[in-house]
């Protein structure tokens, strides 16, 4: 495969009942990019993001990850990795603190049976600090030091979409995958969401597949846009040809007059 190419979805179908969400759908995502994939409600978004992070299988298709066929791997060995996501409805630990819920990513990267074993306490206490401070760090870098000791259900929507991005940050990404990362968010806040978007990018060098509806959003950062309707692709170029092309309009952005 190109070695430019880090995520590539050869022929994946997937059905609910007698409904097709996804019908042999091929793409591919290359290294270092922000690649949006837009589409009317139902078009397959999200079921595919749930395919490639392991939390739903495909009927048919296969999925590979830096050359690697991953069909088969559970959803913690993905994250190993380096695939991780966010959620369109936000799967945060509400009773945990912002630092814990970052703590939790953290952890994720680390042999459990080692901090639970209770052997080789001083270097357990040396590798909980390490922890402790690089989630410091990533709360600083999303801008969510000062709510380190906020429950997380106490924030408000704005600040929880940031902290599931700083979550994702803590488990040392190669392909993160955002679903839907403006929703609720207003205007300012989404620009802020933008500028963090692309520093991840070119900052945290992470690949980007993201699922949003905010299109000015999506043509301000994309790199490549991949339009679904109907669990196809009927388009995909940058966002200058997406806007232009006529397909997209009639299915997504709707007619012109």
């Amino acid at each position: 495969m190109d070695s430019q190419i880090i995520l590539k979805i050869k022929n994946i179908s997937k059905s609910f009942g007698g409904l097709k969400a996804l019908e042999n759908f091929s793409f591919s995502v290359k290294t270092g990019q922000i690649h949006a994939l837009i589409g009317p409600n139902g078009a397959g978004k999200t079921t595919l993001m749930n395919i490639i992070r392991g939390l739903e299988t495909a009927d048919f298709g296969e999925i590979i990850f830096k050359d690697k066929y991953i069909n088969k791997l559970s959803p913690d060995k993905r994250a190993k990795i380096g695939i991780e996501r966010t959620f369109q409805n936000l799967e945060l630990f509400g009773e945990m603190t912002v630092l814990e819920n970052v703590m939790v990513g953290m952890y994720s990267k680390y042999e459990t049976g080692f901090i639970k074993s209770g052997l080789m306490l001083n270097n357990v206490r040396k590798l909980q600090k390490d922890i402790i401070n690089k989630s410091l760090n990533i709360l600083d870098y999303v801008g969510l030091n000062h709510r380190k000791n906020e429950y997380a259900k106490n924030l408000p929507v704005g600040e929880q979409r940031l902290l599931e991005i700083a979550r994702a940050i803590a488990t040392d990404p190669i392909l993160m995958l955002l679903d839907e990362p403006a929703a609720g968010l207003n205007i300012r806040e989404t620009k802020n969401l933008s500028i963090l978007i692309k520093n991840l990018k070119e900052e945290k060098q992470i690949t980007l597949l993201i699922v949003e509806h905010d299109m000015e959003l999506i043509m301000g950062i994309s790199d490549t846009i991949t339009v679904l309707n109907f669990g196809k692709v009927i388009a995909e170029g940058n966002p200058l040809s997406i806007q232009k092309n006529p397909d997209v309009i009639t299915a997504y952005l709707g007619e012109e007059d």
